[in-house]
């Protein structure tokens, strides 16, 4: 079974306030447990975290190889004051703070660093990404100095401008990558980023009743698209399901995730070992030098 690159330990798929509430004094460590078990059965050993702000991704790394499980975690993802990224971390207003918290994820027991660099899709306004995206000479910085302190860089990153900064930037790892065109997943394909798009964040969403499928679907074929254009093109890939988003349960979102690649591109050799490879990239820049 592939690994899990793109989790959240903190959500449960199915209530965010409910779930960050469960945590609110200390962790829970019960829970955490419980996903842990739900990955065990599906057969995945590894799972690299998105972080937090209540301590429980960092939790979770303490306890996973009870489960032989291979967790990594930033601890925390790192945005900018004013800009989206407070419910999974710690913010900064300048290049400075951004240098303090890599140097807080070190102290923590960070395997890397992850920041966010856009909002999230804008789901009443096609094509659109919430918020401002942050500058490309400061994602520049940010990669810059995360690098230098020994991390890789996993960065939640939406639309045209902000992917093309964020590759151009270095990124290791590209969270998301909602409505790229094809010149942006040709820089993609020429750089050593990887692609983990968390395709199930809105595949999942059709017929529970959040959003209605006629704003979805334009969003799923784009991200077909995307898909087919990211193989054809060798783009590096690996799955991430955004597991504890809502409606993408732990342990079997990321079989969902598969099982859309499988859906958009076939069932052969030839995917399975495109992910695989993405996945073993992962595995070996996403850990501390």
């Amino acid at each position: 079974m592939f690994g899990e690159c793109h989790a959240h330990m903190l959500m449960d798929g199915v209530n965010y306030r409910e779930a960050v509430a469960r945590h609110g004094d200390a962790v829970c460590e019960e829970k955490v447990r419980e996903f842990f078990e739900a990955y065990q059965r599906a057969g995945v050993s590894f799972i690299r975290d998105g972080g937090d702000n209540a301590g429980v991704s960092k939790r979770a790394s303490e306890i996973a190889g009870e489960y032989g499980i291979d967790y990594r975690t930033p601890v925390f993802a790192v945005h900018k004051e004013g800009h989206y990224g407070r419910i999974v971390g710690r913010s900064f207003s300048n290049m400075k703070e951004f240098h303090q918290r890599v140097q807080e994820a070190a102290a923590e027991g960070a395997d890397f660093i992850k920041i966010m660099t856009t909002g999230l899709l804008d789901f009443n306004n096609h094509g659109a990404v919430t918020g401002t995206p942050l500058d490309r000479d400061e994602v520049r910085e940010m990669v810059h100095i995360a690098h230098e302190e020994g991390f890789a860089v996993m960065s939640h990153t939406n639309g045209i401008y902000g992917v093309q900064a964020a590759v151009e930037a270095g990124v290791d790892s590209l969270e998301h990558g909602n409505y790229m065109d094809e010149e942006t997943i040709s820089m993609l394909a020429d750089s050593h980023t990887v692609w983990v798009p968390t395709l199930v964040t809105v595949r999942n969403l059709l017929g529970c009743g959040r959003y209605e499928d006629e704003v979805l679907l334009p969003i799923i074929r784009q991200a077909e698209t995307m898909v087919r254009t990211a193989f054809r093109k060798k783009v590096k890939v690996a799955l991430g399901s955004d597991a504890g988003a809502y409606c993408v349960p732990h342990g079997k979102g990321i079989c969902q995730e598969y099982q859309s690649f499988q859906e958009i591109l076939g069932d052969s050799d030839e995917v399975r070992e495109w992910l695989e490879n993405g996945e073993k990239i992962i595995r070996q820049k996403f850990r501390r030098s």
